[in-house]
């Protein structure tokens, strides 16, 4: 398979030779070997059970071999991070170590953080610049500087949306035969409950019940329901449920393997909006997984199958495609080292699903609508956010599904999701 190049390759190049060592974080099969091992002049792989026992009879052996060197699944090997850290205190020379994990640190291993000695990066699945699909015409990047402009036409349409969602972000995954990448795309949810979990410090007693409550987190998608809420979805009519610490630990588990990526709610660095909700938006890692989750598939989604936990969030392909969005724009924000978050008020008059914040403090604001026409009514929050943050919005946008990109006379942008890029 071809390798696509992604943005977390441009923020490599830029970094690796003034960095003494990168860990790339992300969940399985969002491309870090790939990414990775184009840049090394040596490979450890600690899956290999023989790399892993030559490393751990042997810790130094890691500074011992041609740099750029590359260590897989590092935390297979905990005390490897150790070693690298403290090969950078003495020797911070650039372009040394490369890392790649699939899990944080399993419960009990202490080890130093590497703050300031080791730099980390999270690659997500493609976002849609990253696919290919079309030529973004709108970047995020010239929006926060200000003064954007807003042109550019798509030929995709919903359905083309719907076909992105299902095929997902997973580059191992993406182009095989849609049967083949459903059973992918099973296989890959059962081995976070059966291998990946037990693996990384989390005994599974109940998988039945992992993934009924996998399931009705998926429901919850693009939603902020409470996790009350999701394990009472999770096991309906059952009067014996499990312990609330130990459905958090799963969720615990589950978010150190990447495979939740929740949105936390926003709050704004520079000043105070009254009676902000702090309640994270639920998402999947990739909205494939949610949609194989719920067992639907293009014509259900397309009219109007799968369940979702609250009403408030409206149809099943509507939180899909929103997670998309959001998989997207996460991407984008981080390669300019931006952050995002959600913004809902206490008493739900007022909700804006992406915060875009820079790192001095502007920031745009993005509504996501499954729709191709786009109305008042649409952009009425963004606007509420507006008279809010004054200048220090610097601007408004409205992702959907229409053909094309252009600004409304109140300013606000409105642009197809695949016209949006970094």
């Amino acid at each position: 398979m071809d390798y696509k190049r992604r943005l977390i390759d441009d923020i490599l190049d830029e970094t690796i030779p003034g960095l003494a060592a990168i860990a790339i974080e992300g969940a399985k099969a969002v491309g870090k070997t790939a990414t990775a091992s184009r840049r090394a002049a040596t490979v450890l792989s600690l899956n290999d059970p023989r790399q892993r026992a030559s490393v751990a009879g042997n810790y130094d052996l890691v500074t011992e071999l041609d740099i750029p060197v590359f260590i897989d699944e590092w935390q297979l090997e905990p005390q490897v991070w150790e070693r690298v850290r403290q090969a950078v205190d003495e020797d911070p020379t650039g372009g040394r170590f490369l890392l790649a994990g699939s899990a944080g640190l399993a419960s009990g291993v202490r080890i130093h953080s590497g703050a300031g000695r080791i730099v980390n990066l999270t690659l997500r699945p493609m976002a849609l610049a990253e696919r290919g699909v079309e030529h973004p015409s709108v970047s995020l990047r010239s929006l926060m500087h200000g003064g954007a402009t807003i042109s550019g036409s798509t030929v995709l349409a919903t359905r083309d949306y719907v076909d992105e969602i299902l095929r997902s972000g997973f580059p191992g995954i993406r182009d095989l035969k849609p049967e083949d990448r459903d059973r992918q795309l099973d296989g890959y949810l059962a081995h976070i409950v059966d291998r990946d979990m037990p693996d990384n410090g989390m005994m599974v007693r109940h998988p039945g019940i992992v993934r009924a409550w996998l399931r009705a987190y998926a429901a919850a998608t693009a939603s902020t329901a409470n996790y009350t809420k999701i394990l009472n979805a999770a096991t309906p009519g059952q009067p014996e449920k499990p312990a609330q610490n130990t459905v958090n630990t799963y969720r615990e588990h589950l978010r150190r393997l990447f495979v939740l990526d929740p949105v936390e709610a926003w709050a704004p660095s520079f000043s105070k909006l009254n009676s902000l909700t702090y309640t994270p938006k639920h998402h999947l890692v990739d909205p494939a997984l949610a949609a194989r989750l719920a067992g639907v598939g293009a014509e259900g989604l397309l009219v109007g199958g799968g369940d979702t936990i609250t009403p408030d969030v409206g149809t099943w392909l509507g939180a899909l495609f929103e997670s998309l969005a959001v998989l997207s724009v996460r991407v984008y924000a981080e390669a300019m080292n931006a952050r995002i978050g959600h913004l809902r008020t206490k008493n739900g008059d007022h909700e804006v699903d992406i915060i875009v914040e820079g790192a001095d403090s502007r920031c745009i604001a993005i509504e996501v609508k499954l729709s191709d026409t786009i109305d008042d009514h649409d952009v009425k929050h963004l606007n509420w956010l507006g008279g809010k943050l004054g200048p220090r919005l610097v601007d408004r946008l409205v992702l959907h599904t229409g053909p094309r990109a252009y600004r409304r006379a109140d300013g606000v942008a409105v642009v197809p999701l695949a016209l949006m890029g970094p």
